[in-house]
C-alpha cells in the first residue's frame, strides 16, 4: 500500500491475484535467523510459504482477505486468456538463479520456491505450450550474497574477489563495490570466475531459446562502448561462442555497461 500511494498507481494499472500470499510481521520474525545462517534476504518470503502449506487457516492469508487490496483484485487466469484472444505479447520475470532453486539448486543455501521456468510457469497458471521463448540471463561472472561471519550463502565454484574484477576490467574498485550490492538488502555481493557446469546444468534445467549475457564490461572494459557484436573485444568474442556452445543456444541479448540502454540486441525475432 505504500508503494501504491508513493506512485500514485491505480487499479487499472496494478492487478493482484487473489490467490497471493499476504506475508505477516510474524513471517518476517521467523525467518530473521535464516539471514545469518545462509544469507537470506529475512523478509519472510519462506515462512509465509510455508504457512500456506501447513495452516490453511485464519484470516488475511491471502490477498482476497485484505479489504484495502479488493479494488485491485483480479484473477490472472482471466486477465491472461484475455491477453492471448487479443493476440498480446507476455513477458513473465523470473526470480533469481537456477542455483538457489528449492528443488534443483545447492540445498539448503536455497530460495523459497523453484527458479525454473516450469516453477516460474506453475506459480502464474501459464500453460507451457503457450510459451514461445525463454530467455536464460547468465553473469559473466556470478554471484551470491555476502554473508556474516561463520555463516555462508552458499558454494561458489573458484571465488574470487572484486579486486581481481577490477584489474582484468580496468573497472575501478570502488565503481565495482558501489554496483555489486543487493537490490533488496542492499548487502555486498560475492563474486567467483565463471561456472562452466553450472551454466551446463541451468540450461539442461530451463531448456532455453535463448540466452543473455549480462556485465560483458567486467570482462574488458572496451566493451563498454560496443554498439554491435563487431566492436566487441575478441576475447569477449570467443567467449561468447563457448557459451552458445555449452548452453546450446544463441546469446541474442548482450549487456555492455550497467545501464539499460546498453543492450546490443542480436535477436531474430
Amino acid at each position: 500500500m505504500e508503494e501504491i500511494a508513493k506512485y500514485g498507481v491505480d487499479s487499472e494499472r496494478l492487478s493482484i491475484d487473489p490467490q497471493a500470499m499476504i506475508i505477516s510481521p510474524g513471517d518476517i520474525k521467523g525467518e530473521a535467523p535464516l539471514v545469518e545462517q545462509i544469507g537470506s534476504t529475512g523478509q519472510g518470503v519462506g515462512f509465509a510459504t510455508a504457512r500456506r502449506i501447513k495452516g490453511r487457516v485464519g484470516k488475511e492469508t491471502l490477498a482476497r482477505d485484505v479489504k484495502d487490496l479488493r479494488p485491485f483484485i483480479r484473477e490472472t487466469w482471466k486477465l491472461l486468456e484475455e491477453a492471448y484472444r487479443a493476440g498480446k505479447k507476455i513477458l513473465i520475470e523470473g526470480t533469481q538463479g537456477a542455483g538457489l532453486s528449492l528443488y534443483h539448486g545447492s540445498y539448503p543455501h536455497v530460495t523459497s520456491r523453484d527458479t525454473s521456468v516450469a516453477g516460474c510457469l506453475s506459480e502464474v497458471g501459464v500453460a507451457p505450450r503457450r510459451v514461445r521463448k525463454v530467455v536464460m540471463v547468465i553473469r559473466t561472472y556470478p554471484i551470491r550474497v555476502e554473508s556474516p561471519q561463520k555463516a555462508t550463502s552458499g558454494p561458489m565454484d573458484l571465488e574470487i574477489n572484486w579486486d581481481v574484477v577490477a584489474k582484468r576490467s580496468r573497472i575501478p574498485l570502488n565503481q565495482l563495490e558501489k554496483t555489486e550490492k543487493t537490490t533488496t538488502t542492499h548487502r555486498k555481493r560475492r563474486v567467483g570466475e565463471f561456472d562452466w557446469a553450472l551454466l551446463k546444468r541451468a540450461a539442461a534445467l530451463n531448456g532455453p531459446t535463448d540466452l543473455a549475457l549480462t556485465f560483458v564490461d567486467y570482462l574488458n572494459r572496451k566493451n563498454e562502448k560496443a554498439r554491435r557484436y563487431e566492436q566487441l573485444d575478441p576475447e569477449t568474442k570467443q567467449f561468447i561462442e563457448e557459451v552458445e556452445r555449452v548452453g546450446a543456444a544463441p546469446v541474442s541479448l548482450i549487456s555492455t555497461r550497467f545501464e539499460f540502454r546498453s543492450i546490443i540486441d542480436r535477436r531474430a525475432w
